[in-house]
């Protein structure tokens, strides 16, 4: 019998933020062509700081994860606005959603970036 698996919820991917002014949180402008899923690990793109898909081998600033994406957003042709964490937070391990192919190395030292900015990432209790 096939099992139902359940979408991921924010209350799956967050287990703290400052939500006073909702100081965790930030709008970012996400990148034209992404189609990104609650949980997405993000970094940021140098020449116009909008933000995209986290992928360590790329070299125009995205290699370095900058933020968490908050909602599932669709970006099309054009960039647009959305939410993300960017710091003073813990999220869980099990819900952060990677690029294809980012290996287990790759995503340890992108843990280790997002440590750097306040974002704690900790197994799911």
């Amino acid at each position: 019998m096939p099992s139902a698996t359940l979408p991921l919820r924010l209350s799956d991917l967050l287990k703290y933020e400052i939500s006073e002014c909702l100081y965790s949180r930030d709008t970012i402008t996400l990148a034209a062509g992404n189609k990104l899923g609650l949980g997405a690990v993000l970094g940021k793109i140098s020449a116009d700081d909008a933000y995209t898909e986290f992928d360590p081998t790329a070299g125009d600033g995205s290699q370095i994860a900058a933020a968490v994406l908050l909602k599932p957003t669709s970006t099309g042709t054009a960039a647009v606005k959305t939410v993300a964490l960017k710091r003073h937070s813990v999220v869980s391990r099990q819900a952060l959603v990677w690029k294809a192919g980012v290996t287990a190395p790759e995503k340890a030292a992108a843990e280790a970036a997002l440590t750097a900015l306040g974002i704690v990432v900790r197994d799911a209790l």
